[in-house]
């Protein structure tokens, strides 16, 4: 079943300025109606971004918006650490099938939440050490380099052979890091064209 909205519903929600004009253009129009335009028409013009925003506009949708989005974390699941996070997307599942409460949810968001909350502050703890271990590893080179220059030398030429592989290593990260997300978004781009068309 295609989802639809209208220009006008989208409107009610104050759109970007930006995207509004470009939906308009791709639309061939100059002003908000109620003709039904469906996502997808607003996807193919505007992309994943502004057809997401567009859920907002349309009616009778939440279990298959909520459905969606539990779906695109399941994508990335592996990497979620914490039971609490597990747990609020089989919650927020249920819910989505009328299986849980509200009650239950908000449960399971509010854990989720605080699970979140102890990784950021892990993450900052992590980052902290490293930044220590870094500025140690920076003074015990400039001891070298004024206790022996030939040292020093060493640590400069290890330091720029680090710093290249550092270099290439942050290159290939970042392409990998690029065509995994790009892989992600057209995944995502599939999986709302087939949810809401």
């Amino acid at each position: 079943m295609t989802t639809y909205t209208t220009l006008k519903k989208i409107r009610e929600h104050s759109p970007c300025a930006d995207g509004w004009s470009k939906l308009l253009r791709h639309l061939g129009k100059t002003q908000a109606d109620d003709e039904p335009l469906s996502l997808v028409t607003i996807l193919d013009s505007n992309g994943l971004d502004d057809a997401l925003w567009c859920l907002r506009a349309c009616d009778g949708i939440d279990r298959e918006a909520r459905l969606y989005a539990v779906w695109c974390v399941r994508q990335v699941q592996h990497l979620l650490t914490d039971p609490r996070s597990l747990t609020v997307l089989d919650v927020a599942e249920r819910h989505a099938n009328g299986e849980a409460t509200d009650k239950e949810l908000d449960a399971a968001r509010a854990a989720a939440w605080v699970a979140a909350r102890d990784a950021a502050r892990d993450a900052a703890w992590v980052a902290a050490w490293d930044a220590a271990r870094a500025a140690a590893w920076d003074a015990a080179r400039a001891a070298a380099w004024d206790a022996a220059w030939v040292a020093a030398w060493d640590a400069a030429w290890d330091a720029a052979r680090d710093a290249a592989w550092v270099a290439a290593r942050d290159a290939a990260w970042v392409a990998a890091r690029d065509a995994a997300r790009d892989a992600a978004r057209d995944a995502q781009v599939t999986e709302f064209r087939r949810r809401f068309t």
